[in-house]
């Protein structure tokens, strides 16, 4: 995923985060809003409870990848997911199946 389709300060983090439009699941929470930026991003937040340094840069590196092929780009919202503990105790296709879940449900809304 490219650095311009990335929610990356602090600042962007928190408006998505405080407008409270949200979807979760047993191994992700997905806040939403809408930007002007005229292209979807995404920021990704990993936990210290998921595991040491190594361990949650191996999980946005893989939630990096599953976001590439399960967003559309096209729609003008910011998005953040937070990855939570359930994430460990599944495989990447059932979490990327999760994931896919999650973004329909925001369609359907």
């Amino acid at each position: 995923m490219k650095v311009k389709y990335r929610v990356k300060s602090h600042q962007d983090f928190q408006k998505v985060i405080h407008d409270n439009k949200r979807v979760s699941n047993y191994n992700f929470v997905l806040y939403f809003k809408s930007n002007e930026v005229g292209h979807a991003r995404v920021g990704i937040s990993t936990s210290k409870k998921l595991g040491n340094a190594v361990v949650r840069s191996t999980i946005r590196r893989q939630v990096r990848v599953m976001a590439r092929d399960a967003f559309d780009f096209e729609k003008n919202k910011d998005y953040v997911l937070i990855v939570r503990k359930g994430y460990l105790d599944n495989g990447y296709q059932e979490n990327y199946e999760s994931l896919k879940k999650l973004i329909n449900k925001i369609k359907e809304d």
